[in-house]
């Protein structure tokens, strides 16, 4: 094996081509060589920069680490491993190998201020703040989730008696005005990831009586490696209604994920809610949720990711004399997402099916066990405001709701378009 030649050319070649971002030739260059380097501890550290500056990451760790291996004290290896180590997504143990650099007694006092300035960087990756805001218009053809129909059939003495609904009970169309602000809060560490949540929204319309006012915060945590995780949290849902509390839902939940088969990571969950409906308490219930599901990444021309679940729902009446018992049932969900040319596209699918335990109430289809079978959809568009920065995004969502019903009372239908901004900040 011949002698590693003397790289010395590399380096103040790089120097120019450091200016001009050109790290292919050298790369090419070194690869040329790399035969009679194999046991040379500086060429693996400059073959692994050039490989790092030309997108080739997973080379790049392998030839930085194989230097590191050679010669631990290898003080330009490191330096460009940890940030290696940072693109790869190994925020702790780019930390970890940047505090060595900072530890060295021969670091250069030139190039000190670079590496303490990238710890505190770095540092401050571990405490995540963000913020978004929406602002958004748009029509609704059901503001107030009226029912389809506009006469209701009692039986009474067992003959078939028909009423037409209040004004107040059928449905509300007109414009409406959204706002959203949320605030995420995300903190790392080694073992564990951490995220609070809080989100205001608020809708608004000609029709004050449908006016919509809903607050939601929540927990997650995050443990495990990349390959097996497992995560649980716990969340808070208040919604009001034209000025009045309608809904409180507290929830705890769990998930499984498994190791990553053929591009898809399938998972285990679990969840469980309490549900308070504050002007009708008989209707308080306990909702269980167990579920299984699959999130696939699609190596196409546009990046896609889907994600599919089904689950098996049971619901138990807190007060012993709510309509309809018990219920339980099941539902399918599915979410899909695919990054365009100038945006990203999604859409999210949701079928329900409920069926209560006893007899609705005798004024209903003779006390019949009431089903619920509700599907929605909704679309979403969003495309960045370059020319406002990129921060900012233009938004269209689309939502379609249709429930159907045994009773026809609870046949729904709703459908709405809107359109707006997004703030991140």
């Amino acid at each position: 094996m011949a002698a590693c030649p003397d790289l010395t050319k590399f380096y103040s070649e790089n120097l120019a081509l450091e200016r001009t971002r050109d790290w292919q030739s050298t790369r090419e260059s070194l690869r040329d060589i790399f035969p009679q380097c194999l046991l040379s501890s500086e060429f693996f550290s400059l073959y692994g920069a050039a490989q790092l500056n030309t997108g080739q990451l997973s080379e790049a760790m392998e030839s930085l680490e194989r230097a590191l291996l050679l010669d631990p004290s290898n003080g330009a290896a490191l330096i460009d491993y940890s940030e290696a180590l940072l693109s790869d997504g190994q925020l702790f143990a780019a930390l970890e190998a940047n505090a060595l650099l900072q530890a060295r007694e021969d670091l250069p006092d030139t190039l000190k201020p670079q590496i303490e300035q990238r710890q505190r960087e770095w540092s401050a990756l571990t405490r995540q703040t963000s913020w978004q805001l929406d602002l958004l218009g748009g029509y609704d053809d059901n503001l107030n989730g009226a029912p389809d129909e506009d006469l209701v059939t009692l039986t009474l003495s067992g003959q078939p008696i028909l009423l037409t609904l209040n004004d107040e009970y059928q449905a509300a169309s007109g414009p409406f005005l959204t706002a959203r602000l949320q605030a995420r809060h995300r903190r790392l560490s080694p073992d564990f990831q951490d995220t609070f949540q809080g989100q205001i929204r608020g809708r608004r319309s000609n029709n004050s009586a449908s006016d919509v006012l809903q607050a939601v915060a929540r927990f997650n945590r995050l443990d495990g490696s990349g390959r097996r995780n497992q995560q649980w949290g716990a969340g808070v849902n208040h919604l009001l209604f034209s000025g009045r509390p309608l809904f409180t839902g507290s929830d705890v939940r769990y998930q499984f994920q498994f190791e990553s088969i053929a591009g898809c990571r399938p998972y285990l969950g679990s969840a469980l809610q309490h549900q308070v409906w504050h002007e009708q308490r008989r209707l308080d219930g306990l909702e269980a949720k167990a579920s299984l599901g699959s999130g696939c990444t699609l190596r196409t021309a546009s990046p896609q990711r889907i994600n599919v679940e089904a689950s098996v729902l049971y619901n138990a009446g807190l007060s012993g004399n709510r309509l309809g018992g018990n219920r339980d049932g099941w539902q399918l969900t599915a979410d899909w997402q695919v990054a365009l040319r100038r945006g990203v596209l999604s859409a999210q699918l949701n079928h329900t099916y409920l069926l209560d335990g006893q007899g609705f109430s005798p004024l209903l289809e003779y006390n019949a066990r009431r089903n619920v079978r509700r599907s929605s959809v909704l679309l979403q568009y969003s495309e960045k405001f370059r020319w406002l920065g990129d921060s900012t995004q233009f938004l269209i969502n689309f939502y379609h709701q249709d429930q159907n019903s045994n009773l026809g009372v609870f046949r729904t239908e709703d459908t709405s378009l809107e359109i707006g901004v997004r703030w991140q900040f």
